[in-house]
């Protein structure tokens, strides 16, 4: 499978999770460890394609708890400080990681108001 496609000037990346690369190991700490590995990681992407979290407009996140989303969500904030993308959170039975796709594109679009 491909990391990345990009299509235009949209970029689709592959759920990532909270895998070190340099390890191929899955980080110890649980949830919380694994959501900022994976954000790590997709950053990583991100940048190899020229593009920052800024460019995010979409997140999907699947979890195996939903109590884990106070905590996934405190990880979130520490790499989305500006343009905070449109966000769906899942709990998924027996998914035994934290895992999280993103949708960016190359226009940094400004948000929309609260409805």
């Amino acid at each position: 499978f491909s990391q990345a496609v990009l299509v235009d000037r949209t970029m689709y990346i592959a759920g990532q999770i909270g895998i070190e690369p340099s390890s191929g190991h899955l980080v110890s700490g649980g949830a919380k460890e694994e959501a900022k590995q994976a954000l790590k990681n997709m950053g990583e992407i991100l940048k190899a394609a020229g593009c920052d979290y800024g460019n995010v407009v979409k997140t999907t996140v699947l979890m195996a708890d939903m109590k884990d989303f106070n905590d996934i969500n405190d990880i979130y904030k520490q790499f989305f400080k500006t343009n905070f993308p449109a966000r769906a959170a899942y709990q998924v039975a027996a998914l035994p990681k934290v895992s999280a796709t993103f949708l960016p594109t190359k226009k940094i679009l400004k948000n929309l108001k609260k409805l």
